[in-house]
């Protein structure tokens, strides 16, 4: 069986982007559920696919999150991976569908896992908001927290790659992607049309989708008054084609096959590789 992705909640599963797509595991209520019951589920899980890489938010409540850790904890497992990279909830819930996208791929667990850190990069993950007084994921000086306070302010913002903030106006535009996306749109308690009709064509997309806004948004981005987008790379074979481009390494602890400098199921670090991985082309040019 293919290497199972696991999301925490069902709206972070979004809808399969091709037929080739894998269907993710939606752990629920782990946090509220019996800790045996819990630990049965997530076992046999792991029985069933091998591996299992579990992409979870850092806006997920604190206790569901330290559930994960006492689960792979009391499983004595190196097959569980817990990946949680600081992206809004709509980037991250992208990430996993291409990560369920991989999985159906000739990828190792452990390529499959680094590649979360991989493709992160290519995603620009933001959300205009009707007030920034509760925002701390990106910086705000003092002048944008007090203009949030005026009737009517709405703010741009980029979380990912590169955090950008302005307070929207007639010539409002953020650093968006220099490659070809596909843009997905999150509406959440604010009515505006600036994110389809005035960014998304300033960006160039190539496709836009809408989708429910996940419930951990608001709690990630400090208000409901929100519109969250996320644009992404679409396609199967340029996803593949950027994971298996990357020089890969073994990990010296538990032997799979990895990308990047750390492996994302034991957190051991391959001896001999510092910095961020290479690609086999600088690799070549660097031999030559």
């Amino acid at each position: 069986m293919p290497t199972a992705i696991a999301v925490t909640s069902a709206d972070m599963a979004l809808p399969a982007q091709d037929e080739r797509t894998l269907p993710a595991v939606v752990l629920r209520d782990l946090h509220t559920r019996p800790l045996e019951q819990a630990l049965t589920e997530l076992q046999l899980i792991v029985e069933q696919h091998g591996h299992v890489i579990v992409v979870c938010s850092q806006a997920t409540p604190v206790a569901a999150r330290r559930r994960l850790h006492t689960l792979r904890s009391l499983l004595e497992s190196d097959r569980i991976a817990l990946f949680s990279p600081d992206l809004p909830p709509l980037g991250l819930a992208v990430l996993a569908r291409q990560l369920r996208q991989l999985a159906s791929c000739d990828l190792s667990p452990g390529v499959l896992a680094s590649a979360g850190r991989l493709l992160i990069h290519y995603i620009h993950s933001g959300a205009l908001l009707g007030s920034v007084a509760r925002l701390d994921r990106v910086p705000v000086n003092l002048k944008q927290h007090a203009k949030s306070w005026l009737p009517g302010s709405q703010f741009a913002v980029l979380a990912h790659p590169q955090p950008q903030l302005v307070r929207l106006g007639p010539e409002t535009v953020l650093d968006g992607p220099e490659f070809g996306t596909r843009m997905l749109v999150a509406k959440g308690q604010l009515q505006s049309d600036w994110v389809t009709a005035s960014l998304a064509p300033s960006w160039k997309v190539q496709g836009l989708r809408e989708t429910p806004l996940p419930a951990e948004s608001p709690r990630w981005w400090g208000t409901g008054k929100l519109i969250e987008f996320c644009t992404y790379l679409p396609d199967l074979s340029v996803l593949y084609q950027l994971v298996t481009s990357v020089r890969r390494g073994t990990c010296h602890w538990c032997g799979i096959d990895v990308i990047g400098d750390r492996c994302v199921f034991c957190s051991a670090t391959p001896p001999g590789q510092d910095g961020p991985p290479r690609t086999r082309t600088e690799d070549r040019a660097i031999a030559g």
